[in-house]
């Protein structure tokens, strides 16, 4: 079999793990603050997802740059057993780390896989380590630190906010041509109201449930459903480049550079990051959800605002920052604004854990499969 057929059907397998892994990330605050239940949120952050891969193959191109061509130093050629190589050991330590309900990074396993094949393909020389250590190793390492500190201030400014807004709900009631809204005393006002369409507004139940009221209602809940999406779009503009980008890696593949190549790559990771997260990524959701801390509406609005803007920054910027790294470092940030004993320290021992091993045993098991595929091929 062709070995670039090879690596498309790794880099399809990475992506499904990728997503049960790390659709979590965006979506446990829906979740752990009661807002709905694991599937419609899997479902959400899968659509949201998709639609966020897809986007990378236009706006995160700086992504695709910094892990195909600023890893390897110049003059080496990385041959396509080196690309499969690096693609089994970063999948097989995510698909691992999926089924026990670990929440870890594609960016390290990748970082580490690559390091751990170039290592024995080239050694020290052929690896650009001032380039891996300032993109990528210095990234990964404020990125939680950032993050922490990010939702340390912004929680503050939203718990306020939402505090104004808790119940109070926007009404839009097409039968009526009218925009209502009712504050959490039950009282009632008319924003909006054609006047020659539509029938008077009369008799507004004062509750935010409203049996009866034909129309949409806006409230809190539909703002954190907002936020939840917003980053699980800048999770996938984030996280497709950098798997799609293996193809490129050392110019292995050379039916890359085509335009249909590349958009082959991008949709198809799109399509298996999308599968992955909705097939298997409820191990880790339930981790992030109900075993970290408790979190209200604005703590899970909080912690997805943090997540979306440090993401998409950095995606934009070419700079590869993990998302499992911010999204849990915001929810523990959130958690110790509570209090110390708010936070399930066991459960964040074993996160950090798997953080620490990601990079040294991805390095191994790229290094192991790059040996026995010289050796058989």
């Amino acid at each position: 079999m062709d070995v670039s057929i090879v690596a498309f059907v790794l880099l399809l397998a990475l992506a499904f793990a990728n997503g049960a892994n790390d659709v979590s990330k965006a979506i446990a605050t829906l979740v752990g603050s009661g807002v709905t239940g694991y599937r419609t949120a899997i479902l959400w952050g899968t659509v949201w997802t998709v639609l966020g891969a897809v986007l990378s193959g236009v706006i995160a191109t700086a992504m695709v740059k910094t892990f195909s061509q600023g890893l390897l130093a110049p003059g080496v050629s990385a041959s396509p057993n080196l690309v499969v190589a690096v693609l089994v050991g970063a999948m097989l330590w995510v698909l691992v780390a999926s089924r026990t309900g670990l929440p870890v990074s594609t960016t390290h396993a990748l970082t580490g896989a690559i390091v751990g094949a170039g290592l024995i393909a080239f050694g020290r020389e052929g690896l650009l380590w001032e380039g891996i250590g300032m993109k990528i190793v210095l990234p990964l390492i404020l990125s939680p630190l950032l993050a922490l500190a990010l939702s340390l201030v912004l929680h503050p400014l939203t718990r306020r906010l939402a505090a104004r807004w808790e119940g109070t709900c926007l009404c839009v009631m097409p039968t009526a041509r009218a925009l209502v809204m009712i504050d959490g005393q039950g009282a009632t006002r008319t924003l909006f109201q054609t006047t020659t369409l539509g029938r008077p507004v009369m008799a507004v139940p004062a509750q935010c449930d409203r049996a009866g009221l034909n129309g949409l209602t806006v409230g809190l809940d539909s703002i954190h459903w907002c936020s939840s999406g917003l980053a699980s779009l800048a999770r996938g503009t984030n996280d497709a480049p950098k798997i799609a980008a293996m193809l490129l890696l050392g110019s292995a593949i050379a039916s890359w550079p085509s335009v249909a190549a590349q958009s082959a790559a991008i949709i198809g990771v799109a399509v298996a990051m999308g599968l992955g997260s909705y097939l298997g990524g409820l191990r880790v959701t339930k981790v992030l959800a109900e075993k970290v801390t408790q979190m209200n509406h604005s703590e899970g609005l909080s912690a997805n605002l943090t997540t979306s803007s440090l993401v998409f920054v950095s995606a934009l910027m070419g700079l590869p920052v993990s998302t499992t790294h911010v999204s849990s470092s915001a929810i523990i940030g959130i958690g110790l604004l509570k209090g110390v004993g708010a936070v399930r320290w066991a459960t964040v021992r074993d996160m950090v854990l798997a953080w620490v091993v990601t990079l040294p045993v991805s390095a191994f098991l790229s290094a192991l499969a790059y040996v026995l595929l010289t050796k058989l091929v």
